[in-house]
């Protein structure tokens, strides 16, 4: 079992930034493929972007050369750098445990224009 704790919303203007933070506590294992989504409102939550054991990345379109996904294992800690921000950011963001397929509590971002 795994538990993760998302960190770091809040509220900016568009072109901001911010980094949000997802804490795993638990079994290592979950953790060798970990995710961030997100969930606008009104909307379903959708892929944002994963990470790998091998530290291999990807993401979705809307946020590729914007956001960056990162991990450092020696504090079990997953990263989310978000440069850039548009309103359409606007969400919820979840981080997951793509081998246990746990979910964090999520964190609020909220871009103005």
């Amino acid at each position: 079992q795994v538990q993760l704790v998302e960190s770091g919303g809040g509220s900016v203007q568009a072109g901001g930034s911010l980094r949000l933070s997802c804490a795993a506590f638990g079994v290592t294992q979950c953790t060798n493929d970990m995710s961030w989504y997100r969930q606008a409102p009104g909307k379903l939550r959708e892929f944002v972007s994963t990470i790998d054991d091998y530290n291999r990345t990807s993401y979705a379109d809307s946020v590729k050369g914007r956001f960056t996904i990162s991990r450092d294992n020696a504090k079990s800690t997953l990263y989310l750098q978000m440069n850039s921000l548009k309103p359409d950011d606007t969400a919820m963001y979840y981080c997951k445990s793509e081998g246990c397929k746990y979910w964090g509590q999520g964190t609020r971002v909220t871009v103005s224009s």
